[in-house]
């Protein structure tokens, strides 16, 4: 693994199709880069997954042996106390010890997030980490923070939000000084619960971009490069345009099956329709980002594909040379 110049820790045994998905994954993006890989999960299990492959494909792999797997369905923090080799613990445990850059799970988010808090500890000006995730907009992308590690927060914390989200936005979107809109009700400033109203209200006093309060209609005008708004909220705003995307997807594959269109006029609109595909697929973000803590940890969708696990793991490397932590810490002006 020396040879290679980063290590990204994959956690083998996270989402509903590991550890297949994530064992080619790596495979794949082992293939397309000169990264070395740790394979986290049951030795055994992971040994005959990989040896489905040809050895050339996979010499840039490594297996390390953790037994013990967080059920989605386990409460995390009693999971991960219980279950000290799991693979979601042994691949963050990577990371802080400097066996790896980063680590990508498409497991337990809940406990990806509680073991990287442990493992790395936040920020110094950061009370609570945040989960940030690129979304396709009609103007490109845009990061939509706290997507699901917060439940309840204070003003503060979004106010801290806004502000790591921006610099991730600058360093991921390359954008010199991203957009930053509140997620309400309204676009008034006194539209909003009190959480927003005052997180309104201090945002307009940052040394940001602030664009005011937009409305949950405008998530993907591209009106904003960061949206801000508390962990319930964001989780339910991402999964809701999940949903929408999944409907429109089914029902354009629908009408461009039974409609009577021309071979040139249906090839055509086959081709649009895999543009449009490819434009609001999740796996093409590969995602999101654990904004906050002092290792880089990317949580992956639940359902995440071969093809999703390669795009995390080829975000993870582009943010290791991209000093994505470095880069948020500078702009919380603290040191790590």
């Amino acid at each position: 693994m020396s040879t290679h110049s980063t290590v990204i820790a994959v956690d083998a045994m996270g989402g509903d199709r590991a550890p297949g998905a994530a064992v080619e994954g790596a495979v794949l993006a082992a293939a397309r880069t000169s990264i070395g890989i740790l394979l986290v999960g049951p030795e055994a299990i992971l040994d005959a997954e990989l040896a489905r492959y040809d050895p050339a494909a996979r010499a840039s792999i490594r297996v390390v042996d953790a037994p013990d797997v967080v059920a989605m369905h386990e409460s995390p923090l009693p999971a991960l106390r219980r279950k000290r080799r799991s693979s979601i613990r042994v691949a963050v445990d990577a990371v802080a010890a400097g066996d790896a850059a980063a680590m990508f799970s498409a497991g337990h988010s809940g406990a990806t997030v509680l073991a990287a808090h442990a493992a790395f500890g936040v920020v110094s000006g950061v009370d609570r980490p945040a989960l940030a995730v690129t979304m396709p907009t009609l103007a490109g992308a845009a990061v939509l923070l706290d997507a699901g590690a917060n439940l309840e927060c204070r003003p503060d914390h979004l106010v801290q939000f806004a502000t790591m989200g921006s610099a991730y936005a600058a360093a991921s979107l390359s954008l010199e000084r991203p957009r930053v809109g509140l997620l309400s009700i309204g676009e008034e400033a006194e539209k909003g619960n009190d959480l927003i109203r005052e997180t309104h209200a201090r945002l307009r006093k940052a040394d940001l971009n602030f664009i005011g309060n937009i409305e949950a209609r405008e998530l993907f005008t591209g009106r904003a490069d960061v949206i801000v708004c508390d962990g319930f909220t964001g989780n339910v705003a991402l999964k809701v345009g999940e949903g929408l995307v999944e409907a429109l997807t089914e029902m354009l594959r629908e009408e461009l099956g039974g409609a009577l269109v021309s071979q040139i006029g249906a090839l055509l609109s086959r081709r649009a329709f895999e543009r449009f595909r490819q434009r609001v697929d999740y796996a093409e973000y590969g995602a999101g980002l654990l904004l906050g803590v002092r290792g880089l940890t990317l949580v992956g969708h639940g359902r995440s594909s071969a093809r999703a696990v390669e795009s995390g793991i080829a975000m993870a490397v582009r943010l290791v040379e991209g000093r994505v932590v470095e880069r948020v810490t500078e702009a919380l002006g603290v040191g790590l």
